[in-house]
């Protein structure tokens, strides 16, 4: 049986996740997306991952929801029991995620690039909205998500047309930190993962990931109230005084796992 989400945990504590339907661009099933949602459950609690990575076998990255899935949707035949978490669990998940975009990005491969924490692609990639060409809307929150990293024009543009844009434009638009050749796309993306695995503390981008995430919602007296709770509860930490020791003695830190 093809595992349909490759995991791969390397010695820096830097996790590869790799969808693994290549003859269809790695569109989405409901079953390879039960498979990334407990992959990610189990990383939260694998102490010894630090960092994920996330990205596409073959020429794709995710070419969105399967046509077999449209179809039996449009016909009334879907049978299958829908996963109840949502397609924004990544985004609960208290450990970075870096979307490595290797190529086609389009529909529910958008959502899910775009509920990564930060995102890499190829510049030759592919990506596109496609919800209005199929006679679908924004789906999963992205009509929430494009307008905020992106601005509400660009983001009306690729809603509203479903163009094809490439890697480069969506790096140029502000969907994408990096846009870099496809070659070397998952070495950078791997080698950004484990600077965060050594140098960052797990407990700290777990926090800052909530806040970032969750501060949209909130008003600035808000975000700041939660930011000094969260901030005076650091200083008792085992990370806040490894921080410190390890600037003072000038020495790569020794962060504590993620508890």
């Amino acid at each position: 049986m093809v595992d349909l989400v490759l995991s791969t945990l390397d010695d820096q504590g830097v996790l590869t996740l790799t969808f693994n339907r290549p003859d269809t661009l790695n569109a989405w099933t409901g079953a390879m997306g039960r498979r990334y949602f407990d992959l990610l459950a189990e990383a939260e609690q694998n102490p010894a991952v630090r960092a994920i990575v996330v990205t596409g076998a073959g020429k794709g990255f995710c070419s969105g929801a399967d046509f077999k899935t449209l179809n039996a949707l449009q016909t009334g035949s879907y049978d299958e029991v829908p996963d109840p978490r949502p397609n924004t669990f990544p985004t609960t998940i208290g450990k970075p995620i870096i979307a490595a975009v290797n190529g086609a990005c389009a529909g529910l491969g958008m959502v899910h690039a775009l509920v990564c924490d930060l995102v890499f692609t190829a510049e030759e990639a592919k990506w596109t909205t496609a919800f209005a060409r199929r006679g679908l809307i924004a789906e999963y929150g992205l009509s929430w998500v494009l307008p905020r990293v992106m601005g509400q024009q660009r983001a009306m543009d690729v809603l509203l047309s479903g163009r094809v844009f490439t890697g480069r434009e969506a790096y140029e638009m502000g969907l994408a930190n990096r846009a870099v050749p496809g070659e070397s796309l998952l070495r950078e993306a791997q080698e950004y993962a484990a600077e965060l695995a050594s140098h960052s503390s797990p407990a700290s981008m777990a926090i800052i990931k909530r806040q970032v995430w969750h501060d949209w919602d909130a008003t600035l007296e808000e975000a700041a109230k939660t930011a000094t709770q969260e901030m005076l509860a650091s200083f008792g930490r085992p990370d806040f005084a490894e921080g410190v020791a390890s600037f003072l003695e000038r020495r790569p830190p020794n962060f504590p796992p993620l508890a």
